[in-house]
């Protein structure tokens, strides 16, 4: 299964790695404490089959939220990456992340219980009791290619005096260089690491979270961290380390980089190139990994608009819908991936008859007829699946419809289709549909299959 499908709306370098993906051996669990609030949780770890990707699922009573591990369900917090589906979070999430990346893990499940804040149990603040008990359950490899993100173009992102760039740079790991100031006794401190090469269990894993006294003081204020002491936690005075010592030298830089590595697992793909941080932060991280997503996309449909070969022509689809003009608004169908997956093309021209009235002087294409071209191309989805031949697509539901921009004579909509959940008589699909690079029009459209009438 190939990410982009695995991530819904994705894009799959055209390089192919030659590292096989990997999972865990079998399940392992551990229990602590949560960061801030000291609440017992337990987090369990669980094989996940080729293209599953990261997924976390979260327990509190008869309640069970799924999770995937992706930027869309970030979640706003101070000083920690949350994710949240519902009214279920999972707190500090970056250490979990970064030690399955940093072991080259691709496919996991990590559960989280026995708790009502959802946070994960802190351990010493590192990476080093989740990379204990992965290397504890065992990796193994999987039979399917990894499919990275390669940074082909400069991107930057920046937040006050803090930024990160991302640049091109080496097509099989990812190398970042991390510039880290602030206050006695710290400094400047600057980390560069090879991800995919240098020793992740050695260089960044025991590099632990730190607080300044002040901060550490303003958060006790709160009710936050009560539990913990400076033996248990870096606190950082303009002496040094309280009641503690560093591991490194340069111990902040390198914490800064594990959590920049966490972070950028929600991208959902391994990512190889060149990152170039300073004082970056999650939120900074969060904004690049959205950015670096769109950006991937965008090349990605550039590409594919420059195919020379297509799927299905519109003799093909004609022969697949029952629709005719002047309501047949696919063109082309310019990829098929199974039944789980397709791309096609709606040329806008002013030559469409309903343009003669919406609007008269301001030609806009109808939202509804944006969203009935992603119902036809579902359609046309569901249609490759072999039970489901000769049978008919009738629209049942819609759901999470929203129109994001006009559509004009002139543009050329890029439709796309997810399949979500097929059964013999019901479908339900994800769609978006594009003008270059920027999203018309998204729906979850669900259909009823019914059997075709013959016609004539």
């Amino acid at each position: 299964m190939a990410y982009s499908t695995r991530n819904g709306f994705g894009y799959t370098d055209s390089s192919v790695s030659e590292r096989l993906q990997k999972t865990i051996a079998r399940e392992v669990r551990l229990r602590g404490k949560g960061l801030f609030t000291g609440e017992p949780a337990e987090l369990t770890f669980t094989p996940a089959g080729v293209g599953a990707g990261i997924t976390f699922i979260r327990r509190l009573g008869e309640k069970v939220a799924t999770i995937p591990a992706l930027i869309h369900n970030v979640v706003k917090r101070p000083r920690r990456t949350c994710l949240k589906n519902g009214t279920l979070q999972i707190e500090t999430v970056e250490h979990v992340l970064a030690a399955l990346t940093g072991l080259g893990i691709d496919n996991a499940t990590v559960t989280v219980s026995e708790t009502t804040s959802g946070e994960i149990p802190m351990g010493d603040g590192s990476s080093m009791q989740f990379i204990d008990a992965l290397n504890d359950a065992g990796i193994v490899e999987q039979d399917g290619k990894i499919e990275p993100l390669i940074i082909r173009k400069p991107l930057q992102v920046s937040l006050g005096d803090a930024t990160l760039a991302a640049l091109p740079g080496p097509t099989d790991k990812l190398e970042i260089i991390y510039d880290f100031e602030a206050g006695p006794p710290i400094g400047r401190q600057v980390f560069a690491f090879h991800l995919g090469e240098d020793d992740f269990l050695k260089e960044v894993a025991p590099a632990r979270t730190f607080v300044f006294e002040h901060e550490a003081a303003e958060l006790r204020k709160r009710g936050f961290g009560n539990h913990l002491t400076a033996k248990d936690l870096l606190v950082i005075s303009s002496n040094g380390p309280m009641e503690n010592e560093f591991r490194f030298p340069d111990e902040c830089v390198r914490h800064k980089v594990l959590d920049l590595i966490g972070d950028l697992t929600l991208v959902g793909r391994p990512i190889f190139g060149r990152l170039v941080a300073h004082k970056s932060g999650h939120e900074l991280n969060h904004l690049m990994a959205r950015r670096l997503l769109e950006h991937a996309e965008n090349a990605w449909r550039e590409n594919l608009l420059k195919r020379e070969n297509v799927a299905l022509d519109i003799r093909k689809i004609q022969g697949i819908l029952p629709h005719r003009f002047p309501m047949l608004l696919v063109d082309r169908v310019l990829e098929i991936e199974g039944d789980t997956r397709a791309v096609g093309i709606k040329n806008v021209t002013n030559n469409d008859i309903f343009f003669q009235g919406h609007y008269p002087g301001t030609p806009i294409m109808p939202g509804v007829l944006i969203v009935e071209a992603l119902a036809q191309l579902g359609g046309i989805l569901l249609s490759q699946k072999l039970e489901h031949t000769g049978k008919l697509a009738v629209l049942l539901s819609m759901d999470k419809v929203k129109m994001r921009n006009p559509v004009v004579p002139g543009d050329q909509l890029l439709l796309e289709a997810i399949a979500v959940r097929v059964k013999s008589r019901t479908g339900h699909v994800r769609c978006r549909a594009y003008v270059q690079d920027k999203v018309a029009a998204e729906a979850d459209i669900k259909f009823m299959l019914v059997d075709a009438e013959p016609v004539g």
